[in-house]
């Protein structure tokens, strides 16, 4: 299967389920998540800000922020970029590039401090290979930083033996 026909597999999977659904399927995933040692240990964060179809961030965030991390998430600036910002609270969040809800917080460049990334996908395969939405806006960012820690995050249908991949393509080093 070719990237834009396994996206198109992972849709019609989880059209199967409602936002309800997938927000109770989400639960276990972010009590993992909040176990992992690199989160717990970690200072800051980056995180994403979940559409109805992915893994439900929008408490965890909160959480993150409440222990004392700092939690930065990314804001489209153009077609093909993404900056990150400081996540302060749910009141600062407005709907930016794709429907997508981003922060309005300053924005965040020493990307040296990121001490692990939680990146959302379409499709995570046994290797850590990643599939995104296809605009590849993740992939440019996260190849200009190497050195974060990059756990993928998915439903369990979601996670597949391969996947396609291309030299544009960041692993990730665990996903839940």
């Amino acid at each position: 299967m070719n990237k834009n026909d396994l996206r198109e597999y992972i849709r019609n999977i989880k059209r199967q389920f409602n936002e309800d659904q997938l927000r109770d399927m989400s639960t276990p995933i972010i009590e993992r998540l909040l176990s992992h040692p690199a989160v717990a240990g970690a200072k800051t964060i980056m995180m994403y800000y979940s559409l109805p179809d992915e893994v439900y961030s929008h408490d965890i965030i909160n959480t993150l922020v409440q222990k004392g991390k700092r939690v930065l998430l990314p804001a489209v600036i153009n077609d093909d970029s993404m900056e990150l910002r400081c996540y302060e609270n749910k009141k600062d969040m407005i709907e930016g590039f794709f429907n997508i809800m981003e922060p309005v917080g300053k924005t965040f460049t020493n990307y040296e401090d990121i001490d692990v990334a939680i990146v959302p996908g379409m499709s995570f395969d046994l290797r850590g290979n990643r599939l995104g939405r296809g605009k590849g806006y993740y992939d440019r960012f996260l190849s200009k930083c190497p050195y974060i820690y990059k756990i993928g995050i998915c439903f369990d249908f979601q996670k597949l033996p391969g996947i396609p991949t291309d030299e544009n393509d960041v692993k990730m080093d665990y996903v839940i």
